[in-house]
């Protein structure tokens, strides 16, 4: 890497946005890609370009993130989102539990998540998520934190945990449903349309 600095600076905004939407605190966020940056000025030559630039960082900012949960554990107290989750359950899924309505053929999902707009539909969908739903989800999905270590910092049963993740990957579907690969029915208000497909 020849200029630390700006790729530090070129991809500074994408590590702010992960820290704001897992953490939900600017002030948090703001804390964990700092340290990010100060980590891997002070060692850049822990980089030896096994990988991208990026999953580097990521890497470091994963740490960093689950530092901020810990340090303010207190203060992420969850809290009592409203629980429509069954009513969201009882749309999609008849009594035998089967889908209602089929879902619409996703097509190729590698060539989808290869999109820009996808990443921003996919963002602007968990930033979405009721508070507690968007952080569990982000918490094993994003940062892949195990299901003991999650319950710990949280104080939930596993049975819990996984409850909130299954609501959570409801709302996203349907949320990517609505917003991506059918017609946009609810426009999301930061999001254009995604492009119609044939």
């Amino acid at each position: 890497m020849t200029d630390v600095s700006a790729l530090l600076e070129t991809l500074r905004p994408q590590l702010l946005r992960y820290a704001q939407l897992q953490l939900r605190n600017p002030a948090w966020a703001e804390d964990a890609v700092s340290e990010t940056i100060l980590a891997a000025l002070e060692k850049p030559e822990a980089f030896a370009g096994r990988a991208a630039p990026k999953t580097w960082l990521i890497g470091i900012l994963k740490h960093k993130l689950v530092d901020q949960v810990r340090r303010h554990a207190r203060e992420c107290s969850m809290t009592s989102d409203e629980d429509d989750g069954a009513t969201l359950e009882e749309q999609l899924f008849d009594e035998t539990g089967h889908f209602r309505d089929a879902p619409i053929e996703w097509g190729d999902p590698q060539a989808i998540v290869a999109q820009d707009q996808f990443i921003k539909v996919l963002d602007a969908c968990i930033e979405k998520l009721p508070n507690q739903l968007g952080r569990v989800f982000l918490m094993r999905e994003w940062m892949e934190l195990e299901t003991d270590e999650i319950c710990k910092e949280l104080s939930v049963t596993p049975t819990n945990l996984w409850v909130m993740l299954h609501r959570a990957r409801l709302r996203l579907r349907e949320c990517l449903q609505l917003n991506w690969f059918g017609e946009p029915a609810l426009a999301l208000s930061s999001v254009p349309p995604a492009p119609k497909r044939r």
